[in-house]
């Protein structure tokens, strides 16, 4: 449903986050946008639990990622407390205990399956490998488009 006068047509709105139990949906324009109380934040949530700068959503290779800014109450995907983490298309995201479902459309040709496989591959890596000592055991694709 997209009953709100937003066309993505790869300019303007990159998605949405949708309050959980009602109210007004907001808009996700930027690539990278901040969450938290302070009025510099791209999404303002003005509740004493929410930290000055909570949380931040960026759009990369056509998939949103939540990542926690060091914040006191955390964000959760599902339910899951997480630091970071990609967000498949109406997965539920609570900053604090503020929840929101995330509503986007995945690129053509974009696998969600792709890039949590790559985010799982992080903690599979062998220190040495995190540190950059250690070349992965197999090639890396990231430069593709």
């Amino acid at each position: 449903m997209s009953g709100h006068g937003f066309s993505n047509n790869g300019q303007g709105q990159l998605g949405e986050l949708v309050p959980v139990g009602g109210g007004d949906a907001i808009p996700l324009i930027q690539e990278v946008m901040t969450i938290g109380r302070r009025t510099s934040c791209d999404i303002q949530l003005d509740f004493a639990n929410v930290s000055g700068t909570h949380a931040e959503l960026s759009f990369r290779n056509g998939v949103w990622h939540v990542r926690d800014m060091g914040s006191t109450n955390g964000i959760k995907v599902n339910g899951e407390r997480t630091l970071r983490r990609p967000l498949r298309p109406g997965d539920e995201v609570a900053v604090a205990n503020h929840k929101y479902t995330i509503q986007y459309q995945l690129a053509a040709g974009t696998s969600i399956e792709d890039v949590f496989t790559e985010e799982e591959d992080v903690f599979g890596q062998s220190l040495l490998e995190k540190a950059g000592l250690e070349r992965a055991k197999k090639p890396d694709d990231r430069g593709k488009r």
